[in-house]
């Protein structure tokens, strides 16, 4: 079992950046992929990017250009780096991790295995 905990959400203005962080403890060896989704209320919960364990990412067209993701040296770690920030960016950001390649996907979040408790960016107009 892994745990998933996020951080460095908040709040900024639009054209903002922020940085959100996914620490992944636990047995982590067998891990395949770390993703980013994020949901408001009462909306289903988007896929905004992945990174799999040897590097490759895909983002969302919707934050391409402005998000990167990247991961350390170890791989326990995911970063998202969101620059010219957008309101409708405002969500509860969700880190989430996959042990499996097949389920290794941002259309599909009810595959993963485990998800952390978010942490909520709001970009103000």
């Amino acid at each position: 079992q892994v745990k998933l905990e996020e951080s460095g959400g908040g709040s900024v203005q639009t054209g903002g950046s922020l940085r959100l962080s996914c620490a992944a403890s636990g047995d982590t060896s067998g891990l395949i992929c770390l993703a980013w989704f994020r949901q408001n209320p009462g909306k289903e919960r988007e896929g905004v990017g992945i990174i799999y364990h040897r590097g490759a990412t895909i983002l969302d067209p919707s934050v391409e250009g402005r998000f990167a993701i990247s991961q350390n040296n170890a791989k326990d770690t995911m970063l998202l780096k969101m620059n010219n920030l957008k309101p409708e960016d405002s969500a509860m950001y969700y880190c989430a991790a996959g042990f499996e390649m097949d389920l290794c996907t941002l259309h599909r979040p009810q595959l993963l295995d485990s998800w952390g408790r978010g942490t909520q960016v709001t970009v103000s107009s």
